[in-house]
């Protein structure tokens, strides 16, 4: 009788084991992404993947801008000022008879441009002040921080427009100030990250093994960061759009006739007033929809605390 349960008892074990191998294999099964764009999705949800189909067909417009646009965006027609939307002008045309659709197509290129250039900058010089404080700490740290500190105090636009004053409207002399005043936010952020993986113990095995600083940072430190960095570059993008189109509102980033949405909601002010609402409506809702997808997806990859703005 001892023998029959002895015999009998790892099969019976066996079988449990298979059962609940089985299902949490079950269970899972659906739950473990089969492919990046399947991780991406589930990260994102519906209304993000919505999101990123609208930040891929305003980059596709910006780019195919001189193939798809049906007119000239700087060319106009004195006979054809202020035209309804009709088959011919799908969105009608503006105070000085140009197609508005095809300057917010060729609009989206100086509208993309900027704040690509701002995150790029903003990317570069956080990730190198970050991580030079973290890795050599003590005084360095401590002066890095404090610069951080001042840069803090300034808001972007009083920056941008410092800026412009001293170097005239143009749309680098915007970015370039406003990725500066950008540096600060992002900057805290991947020191704090950095920092954790700085006292982590793979760091110190890689230091007695004789390893450089630089090569460690390189190669460990940064790319443990890089989910915060692009994260932060997401959501930075929207604010440096806003920013940005609120610059060439205020005439101190791009200058007319270049096609801007920014430039176009300021340019279509006064013909708002008299019932001519096509420009600056049109305009200002590919603002606010790119600025939204943007958001939106940075917000769902990271959240708010990627990029620093916890404010």
């Amino acid at each position: 009788m001892t023998d029959q349960n002895f015999t009998k008892r790892p099969d019976a074990n066996t079988r449990a084991q298979d059962t609940v191998a089985v299902q949490l294999l079950r269970k899972h099964r659906g739950d473990v992404p089969t492919s990046g764009w399947r991780l991406l999705q589930r990260r994102l949800g519906p209304v993000g993947v919505v999101s990123l189909a609208i930040i891929v067909l305003v980059v596709l417009m910006a780019v195919l801008a001189p193939v798809i646009a049906p007119y000239d965006p700087y060319e106009g027609s004195v006979t054809a000022r202020h035209e309804a939307w009709s088959l011919a002008h799908l969105m009608g045309t503006d105070q000085s008879g140009r197609d508005i659709l095809s300057r917010i197509m060729w609009g989206a290129r100086t509208s993309l441009i900027g704040p690509t250039i701002v995150i790029v900058i903003t990317a570069f010089l956080a990730t190198t002040l970050a991580l030079t404080a973290v890795w050599f700490g003590g005084k360095v740290d401590a002066f890095i921080s404090r610069i951080l500190d001042i840069l803090f105090a300034f808001p972007n636009m009083l920056l941008a427009i410092l800026a412009v004053a001293i170097f005239g409207p143009s749309l680098i002399t915007a970015s370039i100030a406003l990725a500066i005043g950008f540096t600060p936010y992002s900057a805290r952020v991947i020191r704090s990250v950095a920092l954790r993986e700085r006292n982590l113990p793979y760091v110190a095995s890689a230091q007695l093994q004789g390893i450089s600083g630089f090569l460690i940072t390189v190669r460990h430190i940064l790319p443990n960061v890089r989910t915060q960095i692009l994260t932060g570059m997401t959501i930075n993008f929207g604010y440096a759009m806003i920013e940005l189109a609120a610059l060439s509102f205020l005439g101190l980033g791009v200058q007319p006739p270049t096609p801007d949405w920014g430039l176009m909601v300021s340019n279509g002010q006064a013909s708002l007033q008299q019932g001519f609402w096509e420009q600056s409506i049109f305009a200002g809702l590919m603002i606010v929809i790119t600025v939204a997808a943007f958001g939106y997806v940075g917000e769902q990859l990271g959240g708010r605390k990627a990029a620093g703005r916890t404010r």
